[in-house]
């Protein structure tokens, strides 16, 4: 039998929104518009958003908007949602920004060859690659090797997803005690937990400090700029 190929030190999961990038207001204005181009109906009411995949946001949207959320409604609303990103790049551009440290924090990782940076996001995987491009955050991580919103409506299913990616991507054994997430809301530190792996939780979103200890996150930063190295 083969033997299994030593571990990088840290595959490193990256929440996007409010973890690398906040969109000011902008992700609302095209959730706005694309929904009445999937559907035909005006959004009276969105779905709370954070920490959330888009799977579920998209259901439960539909839903108490007064429609069925069936596989080729949600599809359709998918679709309007990427192409509302694609039209929205300089809009997004403009309003949105990458947040404090970010861009610091994706250069320093990738330059270590033992580490290996994807992202675990609720975006879909064309709308996150749309926000990291947009503020050219995207050359820093495998985007081949990230879990997304359309892949599970699960956050801690994405965990999983995101380390058989990123072990096809390399040929390295990504075990749980070398694989990081980074987020900014109780719920991806409850992904974290759930899944079995170590979870950096930052505090640059709506949850304070004190909220992210609460929901179990050991480790707290204010935001980006005060991200350690990881051993």
């Amino acid at each position: 039998m083969a033997e299994l190929p030593e571990p990088l030190r840290t595959l490193i999961l990256w929440d996007i929104d409010h973890t690398l990038i906040e969109t000011r207001g902008v992700g609302r204005d095209i959730y706005e518009r694309a929904f009445p181009a999937a559907t035909g109906k005006p959004l009276t009411k969105l779905a709370s958003i954070a920490g959330r995949t888009e799977l579920d946001i998209m259901s439960e949207s539909l839903r108490v908007n007064g429609l069925e959320p069936t596989d080729e409604m949600v599809g359709k609303l998918a679709e309007a949602l990427v192409r509302g990103y694609e039209d929205a790049r300089d809009e997004l551009a403009s309003t949105g920004r990458a947040l404090p440290g970010a861009r610091d924090a994706l250069a320093r990782f990738a330059a270590d060859s033992t580490v290996h940076q994807a992202v675990l996001t609720g975006n879909l995987r064309d709308v996150a690659r749309i926000k990291l491009d947009v503020f050219g955050l995207d050359q820093y991580v495998d985007l081949a090797s990230g879990a997304y919103g359309d892949d599970d409506a699960s956050r801690a299913v994405l965990v999983g997803i995101a380390q058989r990616r990123a072990m096809e991507r390399t040929g390295a054994r990504f075990d749980n005690g070398h694989t990081v997430l980074i987020g900014d809301t109780p719920n991806d530190v409850q992904a974290a937990l759930t899944a079995g792996v170590r979870v950096i939780a930052v505090a640059s979103g709506k949850s304070s400090e004190a909220e992210l200890h609460e929901a179990g996150a050991v480790e707290v930063v204010a935001d980006l700029s005060g991200l350690a190295a990881i051993p």
